[in-house]
């Protein structure tokens, strides 16, 4: 073939393997274009299976898929085999010579008097080896067989780039797919309603009313003051609905100015205002047929809850600037530690909007509310950071959990959160002790957990040494004492003292 024809032919050929990302179209259209040009009687692409190794035949030219669909050979068999285990190229003169050619395809049904050659080169990159491309064609002698092969062999690695490109990508496509699958069932595990944790009346009924509304599209208002955990009721309300598979979209309204929160929730046409220099979509447009979490409601600006008002009572909105209504099946989960009622009256919330949006409240309740809950959480917020920080810390020592219980916690859950992790941080013993718990804990009046003098500091920290090295033991008052490196009598003289027996923690 002159030169000038193979530039063409290779410029054909790179077109078409850079046109189709589908493998089997872009391979069929360079067996295509190999045909015309060399005069192919038929060609065959095949592609081995990263796994199993077994070899496949991708696609064929001039053999029905029927033929080609069910045949495989492994590493080795046949010329086809040898070529893709040792990546060396393979050329036989007169295919009715061959003793190692197996035809497996049977479809070399060779006229009378007319020999036919056959041509295989390996499909590679580098060291790797991915398949191989092979051609039948007329007997032409010596030199014909020569050039061919080189072509081929230059087709084969314009191939390989391909091939390994388009594997890459669907690899990657596949582990995106695991992990995203993975992520998925990690959140509806943390979220499930089962892993809030809490043990009181109050908690049973707010997990109650959490199980009761998931399986619905009610729009839920969840009411509580700041750090009581409304995110995690909202986030377990949707991973426990039918919506769990679609999106999940939160948004504090708090912390979007006033002049953008429109153009947040609804999106906004290109134009719309000075730096819209294109269209955008809003949340509810991306949430479609999911749910969206609207937190800190109380302080959404009143124009917006005017288009609010409209997409929960019509299920459609418009962009900003835009004039065609857009369809939203959305569900709305909000959240607020406001008094909105109080705000109904004074007119900085709309009634109407506040109707529509209680159609299903729950109600959490602070932590001092519920302290028989304080334990539970304690223990389950000392695992989780004792994991993250690497510790060796087994327990909560019983004046500490005292002191904690004592506090008013106006933080509430996530005020107890970060002093379980801070005290982590700050320990370096088997066991959290009050000393290291925040200042707040021990000093304010409220909770009357710190002693004022030096004195009764001294005696509180005896006191807890003392009751430790009782629960170590099992109340056995010998080890005890000698496990804190003093004398039996002087143990027995100081847990008389401070009014602990022993037989207490038997």
């Amino acid at each position: 073939m002159k030169s000038i024809e193979e530039t063409s032919l290779l410029y054909e050929i790179s077109q078409s393997l850079n046109r189709h990302m589908d493998m089997k179209k872009s391979l069929f259209k360079v067996l295509s274009v190999l045909s015309e040009s060399l005069n192919l009687v038929r060609g065959i692409i095949f592609l081995t299976n990263s796994e199993t190794g077994e070899i496949r035949i991708e696609i064929a030219h001039g053999i029905s898929e029927d033929k080609t669909k069910q045949i495989k050979y492994l590493p080795g068999e046949g010329i086809i085999g040898k070529v893709i285990q040792t990546g060396k190229p393979a050329v036989v003169p007169r295919i009715s010579e061959e003793p190692l050619f197996l035809d497996k395809t049977h479809s070399r049904n060779l006229a009378q008097g007319q020999d036919y050659s056959f041509i295989c080169v390996p499909i590679k990159k580098e060291n790797r080896v991915v398949g191989a491309i092979s051609a039948d064609r007329p007997y032409e002698g010596k030199r014909s067989l020569e050039n061919g092969e080189k072509l081929l062999a230059v087709v084969a690695t314009m191939v390989a780039h391909h091939v390994i490109n388009i594997e890459t990508i669907r690899v990657e496509k596949e582990q995106l797919k695991t992990e995203n699958m993975r992520l998925k069932s990690e959140l509806e595990n943390k979220y499930s309603f089962s892993n809030i944790i809490g043990n009181s009346n109050k908690m049973r009924e707010v997990l109650q009313m959490i199980s009761q509304v998931s399986s619905s599209s009610a729009t839920v208002l969840i009411r509580g003051e700041s750090g009581t955990g409304k995110e995690l009721v909202a986030n377990s309300i949707h991973y426990n609905s039918d919506r769990n598979q679609n999106p999940f979209i939160k948004i504090n309204c708090a912390a979007i100015p006033d002049n953008l929160i429109e153009s947040e929730l609804f999106g906004h046409e290109k134009g719309a205002f000075t730096g819209a220099s294109s269209t955008k979509k809003g949340k509810f447009e991306i949430a479609n047929t999911g749910t969206i979490f609207l937190d800190e409601i109380g302080n959404m600006d009143l124009g917006a809850q005017v288009k609010l008002l409209r997409v929960l009572q019509e299920k459609e909105f418009e962009r900003v600037g835009g004039y065609k209504p857009i369809k939203a099946d959305v569900r709305i989960v909000a959240a607020t530690n406001s008094n909105l009622e109080e705000m109904v009256q004074q007119g900085k919330f709309r009634d109407d909007l506040y109707f529509r949006l209680n159609v299903f409240p729950i109600y959490i309740p602070s932590l001092r509310m519920r302290k028989t809950d304080i334990i539970l959480l304690a223990d389950h917020f000392l695992e989780k950071y004792r994991k993250e920080h690497s510790k060796e810390i087994k327990r909560i020592t019983t004046p500490a959990i005292d002191m904690m219980m004592e506090y008013h916690w106006p933080g509430n859950v996530r005020e107890l959160e970060n002093c379980i992790e801070r005290a982590v941080i700050l320990c370096n013993e088997g066991a959290i002790h009050s000393y290291h718990l925040p200042a707040t804990l021990q000093t304010g009046t409220k909770s009357k957990t710190l002693p004022l003098s030096l004195e009764d500091a001294v005696a509180s920290l005896e006191k807890e040494i003392l009751m430790d090295a009782l629960k170590n033991t099992r109340g056995n008052i010998n080890k005890a004492a000698k496990l804190i490196n003093i004398t039996v009598r002087k143990f027995s003289y100081k847990a008389g003292r401070y009014n602990i027996n022993y037989k207490d923690y038997r």
